[in-house]
């Protein structure tokens, strides 16, 4: 699958782009190719128009021409004010003459019509795309996949290891990689909004695993507290299990003993050493799937007792 849409803001800095919103000639010929540009909008006007410099020319944006909608609706204001001051994807549409000057039309609307029709329609469940995390709720984060189409992730599959928010992950405006999980039953157009998962890209049991060894201190999150054990993410995609202390609660860091690593059980037992806000915990993580798909994707590892269970 080839990439040729990508979040908005990927686009506003390269030589390219700047190359075409820099003149009168460059923005004809992007009109002529149907090319989507980006810039970043610097006003909403009494109407609800969303005004641009475009190397000197100025762009007017109309409110109908800010998003895709569902059918019948208009574009909300909010949806039309949290625009000024970003990156704005758009196709040129036309030109027209204001006052004596040339004004050049946008329509972010069509950018992101053209989007779905040659990026995102042609997308099969696995595949895997660029996002960028725009913002958080409880369930989940909200991803632009492609000309600020917003996309779903749930909090329950951004990692195997349990978080209580996504703000635990990631960073707003962060850039990242996920799967296409599914279309849900929202109707954007006449099109289901596309869901993602992102912890099927974050390594299996095994490749998590092989990075520590019996023997090792490390440091970790606790990230649950049960009657029978706390349990110390190591890494975004593997957590292991500790005594439970009275002291203990989500959110802490902890320097953790790897006391035992048993694949068959798919369990690595460990021993809290200490308890203190001051250890630093590594919160990058790796992907070690970036392309291609992965519908086959399976965590545990081929000795896991529980798979020979009838």
């Amino acid at each position: 699958m080839q990439e040729s849409f990508f979040p908005e803001g990927s686009l506003i800095d390269s030589p390219e782009n700047l190359k075409c919103i820099s003149s009168l000639s460059g923005l004809e010929r992007a009109m002529q190719s149907g090319k989507v540009l980006e810039a970043a909008a610097l006003m909403c006007d009494e109407d609800f128009q969303l005004v641009f410099d475009l190397g000197g020319i100025k762009g007017i944006m109309k409110r109908e021409d800010v998003a895709v909608c569902r059918e019948g609706d208009v574009c909300r204001d909010i949806a039309v004010l949290t625009r000024v001051g970003k990156a704005v994807c758009f196709v040129v549409t036309g030109f027209l003459r204001e006052n004596g000057e040339t004004v050049c039309l946008l329509s972010r609307k069509r950018a992101q019509e053209k989007c779905f029709e040659e990026y995102l329609d042609l997308l099969s469940d696995g595949d895997v795309i660029p996002a960028k995390v725009t913002h958080f709720e409880n369930f989940g984060c909200f991803c632009d996949i492609g000309c600020g189409i917003s996309s779903l992730l749930s909090i329950d599959c951004i990692s195997v290891s349990r978080i209580s928010h996504p703000r635990d992950r990631f960073r707003i405006g962060q850039h990242i990689r996920a799967a296409v999980r599914g279309r849900d039953e929202i109707i954007l157009g006449s099109r289901g909004r596309i869901c993602l998962t992102h912890k099927e890209l974050l390594g299996t049991w095994e490749q998590n695993a092989a990075a520590f060894s019996v023997g090792q201190t490390v440091a970790g999150i606790i990230r649950g507290v049960e009657d029978y054990g706390v349990f110390v993410e190591l890494a975004p995609n593997l957590a292991g299990l500790a005594e439970r202390r009275p002291d203990l609660g989500p959110g802490q860091t902890a320097a953790v003993y790897v006391k035992n690593i048993i694949p068959s059980k798919m369990k690595i037992k460990l021993v809290i050493v200490d308890v203190d806000p001051s250890i630093r915990v590594n919160t990058d993580f790796e992907y070690f799937i970036t392309q291609g798909n992965v519908s086959g994707w399976r965590y545990q590892p081929d000795c896991w007792e529980k798979r020979k269970i009838v």
